[in-house]
């Protein structure tokens, strides 16, 4: 059994927002795989199904980003799975360009408060993750509201790439090949 969590905020307001990008892989994977994400359960909606022979329960937190720990450690006690090796959490990073990947399998939160409040309720940071680029915030723009924005036209299209090699990584990571979606994906673009 597998979990793989998107983070990102409930609301209609924070849809398409940059904050949300867990969220939207997930229902990426969910469309690919005819997964319904609509049982709330664990303070998250999930979804049950089957991924490259792997049983997975997706999942996006409903508990807002700063609280997706409370949220993910239901759901590994509830399906008693083992974050080292049956977790695996997407999320929004403002450190990459837009829509590229970078695959850990632990780490710090490195500022990000939904990885810092998950690495709190499993008292550790050892859990792969999938970060995906959503460009570094412009001078003079505070954090949150730079996260809680919209991509722009341009931005949308680069992002849609990106979703789509989050869902080829996450295959990857479930099927046991973590290495080769590092090496696949931890490279930096070369410029034209």
């Amino acid at each position: 059994m597998y979990i793989i969590a998107g983070l990102g905020n409930p609301d209609k307001q924070y849809e398409g927002t940059r904050h949300n990008v867990g969220f939207e892989v997930i229902d990426r994977i969910a469309e690919k795989y005819n997964i319904s994400v609509d049982t709330k359960k664990h303070r998250a909606l999930i979804g049950k199904g089957v991924i490259e022979g792997q049983k997975v329960i997706l999942a996006k937190p409903q508990t807002y980003m700063n609280l997706s720990g409370e949220s993910i450690r239901s759901l590994l006690d509830y399906y008693k799975a083992d974050e080292e090796h049956e977790l695996l959490v997407i999320y929004d990073d403002v450190s990459l360009d837009v829509g590229q990947l970078r695959i850990r399998e632990k780490g710090s939160a490195g500022g990000h408060n939904g990885i810092k409040n998950i690495i709190a309720h499993l008292g550790g940071q050892v859990f792969p993750r999938i970060k995906v680029g959503v460009g570094e915030k412009p001078k003079g723009y505070d954090l949150a509201d730079y996260v809680l924005g919209h991509f722009s036209k341009a931005e949308r299209e680069i992002m849609e790439e990106g979703y789509d090699k989050a869902v080829h990584a996450a295959e990857l990571i479930i099927s046991g090949r973590i290495s080769e979606a590092m090496n696949e994906y931890n490279r930096k673009k070369r410029e034209d």
